[in-house]
């Protein structure tokens, strides 16, 4: 049977990287809502345009609308078979739509959990640094360039530091993911529908795992 993959993981997990290795070598379409909200902003269809009046009024998208707009694009041919989904569901609430949704497609449902410690992630998200000529990307914890601050390849260029990488600002978006989590991976726990890939390995060593479960 085909499957769906909830594909879970906090800010700095690296869900975004495993998610395209699985697309790219496993042939897997990766749905994401972020990539189809920012689609919708350009579109000129009854429900994007529904969407357009929201956003522009600041207030938050309706489980309803989001799951319409996830059942009309896994409802495309590239979605017959196993898919990655990539922001949804968030909430429990969602999650028991997408169970409705899988028995309506003829697929069971597979959560998997990237799994990376917070101070870890803190580490990866703080220590972010980037080359603004050929954006090489840097960490000063785990992968620093050579000389302090400066590109290996382009030493007239000093590294950024992105805006949000801030320490109070990591802490705050991890606290907010953990705890809008929490119920969501309880439910799929729940039903013994989740697994979990140690996010600490090197990359490729996730995807190998993440290649086993899918």
């Amino acid at each position: 049977m085909s499957k769906i993959i909830v594909l879970i993981g906090a800010p700095g997990a690296g869900k975004g990287t495993q998610a395209r290795f699985l697309e790219e070598r496993l042939g897997i379409p990766q749905i994401s809502t972020g990539d189809m909200f920012r689609e919708m902003k350009n579109a000129d269809t009854p429900i994007a345009r529904e969407v357009q009046t929201i956003m522009a009024s600041g207030k938050l998208i309706s489980d309803e609308i989001t799951f319409q707009i996830v059942k009309d694009r896994t409802s495309r041919a590239d979605c017959k078979g196993t898919y990655i989904l990539d922001g949804f569901p968030r909430t429990a609430i969602q999650a028991g739509m997408l169970e409705a949704l899988a028995d309506e497609q003829n697929k069971e449902i597979s959560a998997i959990l990237i799994d990376v410690p917070l101070d870890h992630l803190e580490k990866r998200m703080t220590g972010r640094r980037s080359c603004p000529i050929c954006g090489e990307i840097y960490n000063i914890y785990y992968k620093p360039p050579k000389n302090d601050n400066v590109c290996d390849f382009h030493t007239e260029a000093k590294l950024n530091h992105r805006a949000d990488d801030t320490e109070e600002k990591v802490k705050i978006r991890l606290t907010t993911y953990e705890e809008n989590t929490k119920p969501l991976l309880d439910y799929y726990e729940k039903s013994g529908r989740l697994k979990k890939v140690n996010g600490t390995d090197e990359m490729e060593a996730i995807y190998r795992e993440l290649k086993k479960l899918v």
